[in-house]
């Protein structure tokens, strides 16, 4: 399964947001830190402020920073709200699905219990759980001392 470049950015701005606490980012400040084109960013940005993940925050003194606790953003969530679509293989979309062994073919059974199970795993983590080496990623992102989010103890 592979999510797209807008989902994987989208977890990334979460941590990022996440590892700032308080302190509001700027879409550069984020598209920077990552190398990744600012336009794309500030899209990610509001698709994860129009769906309750990160507060915007307009004008001269704004940001970005989490609209929630990241102990309470589940991972397989963000993925979900992020993903257009989950059509793994042709007969997913019964629109367009032109597969003359649809019908009696077990395939697609099989790649949704595969969905399920993968969606599964990424519900049992939150924002907070990828947390852990908070030290780590903040000196990568050139974040000094990132304040240690509210979590309980990683699932892992």
């Amino acid at each position: 399964m592979q999510l797209t470049y807008h989902t994987d950015y989208a977890l990334r701005l979460l941590m990022y947001l996440a590892l700032a606490g308080n302190r509001r980012a700027t879409v550069e400040d984020v598209a920077t830190s990552f190398g990744i084109s600012r336009n794309h960013m500030m899209k990610v940005a509001h698709r994860l402020g129009r769906a309750g993940y990160v507060e915007t925050i307009r004008g001269r003194s704004g940001g970005l920073r989490l609209k929630r606790d990241a102990g309470n953003i589940r991972v397989g969530a963000v993925v979900r709200d992020m993903e257009e679509g989950w059509q793994i293989v042709e007969c997913f979309d019964s629109a367009r699905n032109t597969c003359v062994i649809a019908g009696p073919c077990r395939l697609k059974g099989v790649f949704k219990e595969a969905l399920a199970a993968y969606l599964a795993v990424l519900d049992r983590y939150t924002l907070a759980d990828l947390m852990a080496n908070t030290g780590q990623l903040g000196r990568r992102l050139g974040l000094g001392s990132a304040p240690v989010p509210k979590a309980a103890a990683p699932a892992f």
